[in-house]
């Protein structure tokens, strides 16, 4: 299924609620120094909302569709074959791109080539078990055709990342009917039928292995029990 349809979701009323929410919790969540490399795969076309571009300077959107704010540089490529140099990147945000992509495996192990050891990532991706979208798509049966094949739940996310060597740091979903009227902010849901997405931020590790040296083994000394003899000082009192 084509990408199109997230940007005419964050058009409806739900839409805007979900797109609130993934813009307070990537403030949060972005955590690197301006001067750092900041990559995000997949444009949204209001990045603005939750970096500034004139300070983080090497923010850079890849985008097949050169889509995103016009503020950042971009890249046109595409997600599984990222033109960019191994081990460079500190910060790579995937904003609702593995549940259209057809080689997103692929695309998370580029991922973890790009970024440097000790690098973050940071996923956002709708929750399948949502009954609400279940609805939704049982009524169109073309789009619930369409994205059957594209769900990912946020467990096989989180394998898919232990298997790369990377370490979950947190992991939050979002529920766009759980807003408090006092308070403008929006809350973080941890129930899996309610929530309409989730986040996962984790860290790329890498494990040096150290080789074990032989042991070097020396030779036995014996010692023979009555042969010895001590040594005597002789001094001479005359």
């Amino acid at each position: 299924m084509k990408r199109d349809f997230l940007f005419t979701w964050y058009q409806t009323p739900r839409g805007r609620l979900l797109q609130a929410l993934e813009t307070t919790y990537l403030q949060q969540a972005i955590q690197v120094g301006c001067k750092q490399t900041v990559v995000q795969i997949g444009g949204l076309n209001w990045e603005n909302e939750f970096i500034d571009c004139s300070l983080y300077e090497k923010f850079i959107i890849v985008d097949y569709k050169r889509l995103g704010s016009p503020e950042a540089l971009k890249i046109q490529a595409k997600a599984y074959a990222l033109p960019i140099q191994t081990a460079s990147v500190d910060l790579v945000i995937l904003p609702h791109i593995l549940e259209f992509d057809e080689r997103r495996f692929q695309t998370v192990r580029e991922v973890e080539r790009i970024l440097k050891p000790e690098g973050e990532l940071i996923i956002l991706s709708f929750n399948p078990w949502n009954l609400w979208l279940r609805y939704q798509f049982v009524l169109d049966k073309k789009l619930s055709y369409s994205w059957s094949a594209h769900f990912i739940s946020r467990t096989r996310i989180i394998d898919w990342l232990k298997l790369l060597n990377f370490e979950v740091k947190l992991s939050s979903e979002f529920n766009i009917n759980q807003i408090d009227a006092t308070n403008p902010t929006f809350k973080m849901s941890r129930n899996p039928l309610l929530s309409m997405a989730y986040a996962v931020k984790a860290v790329k590790r890498r494990y040096n292995l150290i080789p074990l040296s032989p042991v070097q083994t020396s030779p036995i000394r014996l010692a023979l029990q009555g042969n010895y003899e001590p040594s005597q000082r002789v001094t001479n009192d005359d």
